[in-house]
């Protein structure tokens, strides 16, 4: 399947049933629940954007990787998106904690329990910060200064669960 044959509408993917972001290596990984980001065209590739704050354990994962996933799941994994964007990797066994399980596709890792993934080779990072912000009402976001990174990534291949 590729991104166009997607019958879902990535912004009720994204903002109403939340993803993982997943990155690493089969020995480690790392995800964190996610619902900003978005699915479209840009220098005439099919891509899908994400944001991560700085201080995300996940984050390094990323940089690290020249992969990252992006997992959707069945309504009954809510909580466990819930728990993804609690606690972090850094701290405790984040996929044991989930009761997630190993999936890989090439050098891409990604939680196995999902419904749906999208593998995304990463073609691009920028640190935001405010002096883009035209609309000064969403520096709110950002009471601490810690402005998103934007990673953008070429869909290679979408996953679906049989």
């Amino acid at each position: 399947m590729t991104i166009k044959e997607l019958k879902e509408n990535p912004v009720k993917l994204l903002d109403d049933d939340w993803a993982l972001v997943s990155a690493g290596t089969p020995e480690k990984w790392n995800t964190l629940t996610v619902s900003w980001g978005g699915i479209g065209e840009l220098w005439g590739r099919d891509v899908a954007f994400i944001f991560i704050r700085p201080q995300r354990y996940t984050k390094k994962f990323i940089d690290e990787q020249d992969y990252f996933t992006i997992s959707f799941f069945d309504p009954e994994y809510k909580d466990m998106l819930r728990l993804c964007g609690r606690i972090s990797g850094r701290d405790c066994d984040k996929i044991k904690e989930a009761g997630l399980t190993l999936a890989t596709d090439g050098d891409a890792v990604y939680p196995a329990e999902a419904r749906l993934t999208i593998k995304c080779r990463k073609i691009a990072v920028q640190p935001m910060d405010n002096s883009g912000f035209l609309d000064k009402t969403i520096e709110k976001n950002y009471p601490n200064k810690d402005y998103h990174y934007i990673y953008v990534g070429e869909i290679e291949k979408v996953i679906e669960k049989n």
